[in-house]
């Protein structure tokens, strides 16, 4: 099978190629429009996505040697995300579908981080996912292809949405998350002991207030903008410390319970060097078997869309001209009763 994907769930217009033969094509159209912002805004979005959408296409094609006339299925998010920027994806890919007559297929943006992990390995099954990005995360447990149970999940910001929005604070550019990473390998991690909440709770997350903590803590500073001058990266390494002490303490608390030997990282926050560091550590520990996407592959991309539409696609997991785009998770659980 010859596998397009289509990604456009918030800021980055993508699209790749996967077959037989493994991935053959991952473009990625980034969105500078919303760095003035300090955020993504969503009508900008998804007018930005529509002027660069089939070029991406055609790019993608081209650099897999490939034509739309060989494409088997077009793999599309369905969703979570915002839902204009899903809508031009969506549209876009049942216009191929219909013009085609190529078979659809509608994929979970955060199935599609999960099996971002597939695209160069085959992580064996049953495995724990620990799935973080800007909008979501969860701790999923995967006991089979497509067959998940979800542990937990935050009750708030997410992990990448509290690094942005610490990083506003702090005023560094958007998106924070990098950045914040980046400066932190200069800090010092012990500077400042930052709340590390839901502790008391096995697979819960709750990050809103870190931000507040952090917030506070320059309010209390006598002079603010001499003290973030002097001491920015070791707030940055508090920071990530609080976050992926957080992060890892609940993946080995999903361990215990699951009794995998089997872990996977997933999402934008998976590129964290940091969470990555303990990830690795926690693994060794306990005995398990490690799997992390490339970086490539865990920001939003088509290659994790594209590989999970595959993967969809041999089990005839087909949808038609009715599929809709949902903005959130529980919008899909409805649309699954």
């Amino acid at each position: 099978m010859n596998i397009l994907g289509i990604e456009s769930s918030c800021d980055e217009t993508a699209a790749a190629v996967y077959t037989d033969g493994g991935l053959q094509s991952n473009i990625i159209a980034s969105q500078a429009v919303h760095e003035q912002y300090g955020g993504v805004v969503p009508e900008l979005a998804s007018r930005a996505h529509h002027k660069t959408i089939w070029r991406t296409v055609q790019q993608s094609l081209d650099e897999a040697d490939t034509s739309l006339d060989a494409i088997d299925a077009v793999a599309v998010t369905q969703g979570p995300g915002l839902m204009g920027s899903l809508l031009v994806g969506l549209c876009f890919a049942k216009g191929l579908s219909l013009s085609r007559n190529i078979p659809l297929v509608g994929v979970n943006h955060m199935d599609a981080h999960i099996y971002a992990n597939f695209i160069d390995n085959q992580p064996e099954y049953p495995f724990v996912s620990l799935t973080v990005s800007g909008g979501h995360t969860q701790l999923v447990h995967v006991t089979g292809a497509f067959e998940h149970t979800l542990l937990g999940q935050t009750r708030d910001d997410a992990a990448g949405e509290a690094f942005d929005k610490i990083g506003k604070i702090l005023g560094l550019p958007y998106p924070a998350g990098p950045v914040i990473d980046e400066r932190s390998k200069q800090g010092d991690p012990d500077f400042h002991d930052f709340p590390q909440a839901m502790l008391d709770n096995d697979f819960e997350f709750s990050f809103s207030g870190l931000k507040t903590a952090v917030k506070y803590f320059l309010e209390e500073q006598d002079n603010r903008e001499q003290f973030l001058e002097d001491h920015v990266d070791d707030i940055c390494a508090s920071v990530s410390y609080a976050i992926t002490e957080v992060l890892v303490k609940k993946l080995r608390n999903a361990i215990e319970h699951t009794k995998v030997s089997t872990i996977a990282l997933a999402g934008g926050v998976s590129a964290n060097s940091m969470l990555r560091r303990k990830a690795t550590e926690l693994a060794e520990q306990t005995g398990c078997t490690l799997y992390i996407p490339k970086l490539a592959y865990c920001t939003d991309n088509a290659a994790m869309i594209a590989i999970t539409g595959y993967m969809m696609a041999e089990r005839q997991m087909y949808a038609d001209m009715n599929m809709k785009p949902f903005a959130n998770l529980k919008a899909l659980e409805r649309m699954n009763m």
